[in-house]
């Protein structure tokens, strides 16, 4: 059973940056796909950043492209996300998600594992 735990959340004003990390335990996730997903209060669950197994192909959500980076490091079982420009929009709560598979996909219902959440504000 994999343990995924983010965490990097906080409090930034706008125009900011933060690092959210992944750190998985109980098992390897160098083969599986990985995942960032965010929800906002009344919104659901939505697809932010996937990352293949290998780590060769990476997705981004159009909102996000060019502001976020998705990584990981198989040899530290962690997976990162870098938010560059934070706007009010982006507040949500963030979470991890490991899929069986090599291939990351958009639908949250595709994911096996997944962390408890890891809260972001960004203030205006």
């Amino acid at each position: 059973q994999v343990l995924l735990v983010e965490s990097g959340g906080g409090v930034v004003q706008a125009g900011g940056s933060l690092r959210l990390s992944c750190a998985a335990s109980g098992g390897t996730i160098s083969n599986n796909a990985m995942a960032w997903f965010r929800q906002a209060p009344g919104k659901e669950r939505e697809f932010v950043a996937g990352i293949s197994g290998g780590g060769s192909t990476t997705s981004y959500t159009d909102s996000v492209k060019g502001r976020f980076t998705i990584s990981r490091d198989n040899f530290q079982n962690t997976m990162y996300l870098q938010m560059n420009r934070l706007k009010p929009e982006d507040t949500a709560v963030y979470y991890c998600a490991a899929r069986l598979s090599l291939w990351y996909h958009q639908n949250a219902l595709e994911y096996n594992y997944w962390g408890q959440g890891t809260q972001v504000t960004v203030s205006s």
